[in-house]
């Protein structure tokens, strides 16, 4: 049996990636994209969109804390400004009006936007890059070896699962978007609007005990 403090990595990643990346937000983003493809097409569209976003996430977790040691960003600056970015999305998520829709556009079957904009910044923005490199740091300063694998182990599954019910989402647009109609994906866009704001207050919080502990 999985010990509690890796699975705190595991289902903590996942609430995390899966409420900062908001998988029915990008359905708007991939319909309007990939109007007048070929199904065979939009499938495609759908898988490189989430193996470019997997490959940004994996690639912030491992390389983050290097880009801190760099450019001589401590962990606590980085967790406090994670917050704010985070809490920034958020507070747009849950206020915003914003029309992701916009008219129809015909696409052909040779247009790619599965890296820019789907992957990045749709799935991967900045939010969920700070995210990651906030976990990241987090598990830089434990003690142990061991924990410090196994944290980054769970934190690397739990982005997989992220995009892996992205994947499924984004194939499953079209359906979705007929079912749940604009204003229940407001409401879902809203409610995880106000759990980033949390996050993003945790993150500071975080960055401020950091902060005091090491003056």
């Amino acid at each position: 049996m999985l010990d509690s403090f890796y699975l705190q990595y595991l289902f903590g990643g996942f609430v995390s990636l899966i409420v900062i990346t908001n998988p029915l937000s990008k359905i708007p983003l991939f319909i309007s994209l990939t109007q007048g493809m070929s199904l065979d097409v939009r499938k495609k569209q759908a898988n490189w969109s989430c193996y470019y976003a997997a490959a940004i996430m994996l690639v912030s977790l491992a390389a983050g804390n290097l880009l801190l040691v760099f450019f001589g960003i401590s962990y606590g600056a980085l967790r406090i400004s994670g917050g704010f970015v985070v809490g920034i999305i958020g507070y747009q998520m849950l206020f915003g009006s914003r029309d992701q829709g916009g008219a129809p556009v015909v696409r052909r079957d040779k247009d790619d936007y599965s890296f820019f904009p789907i992957a990045m910044p749709g799935i991967s923005g900045p939010g969920t890059i700070a995210v990651v490199i906030g976990i990241a740091s987090e598990i830089a300063e434990l003690p142990n070896v061991m924990d410090m694998a196994g944290a980054f182990f769970m934190t690397g599954v739990a982005i997989v699962l992220t995009c892996a019910v992205t994947w499924i989402v984004l194939r499953s647009a079209d359906y979705i978007s007929g079912r749940l109609g604009p204003s229940g994906t407001a409401v879902l866009t809203k409610l995880m609007g106000f759990l980033l704001i949390c996050i993003g207050v945790q993150f500071i919080g975080s960055g401020i005990r950091t902060f005091i502990a090491g003056s």
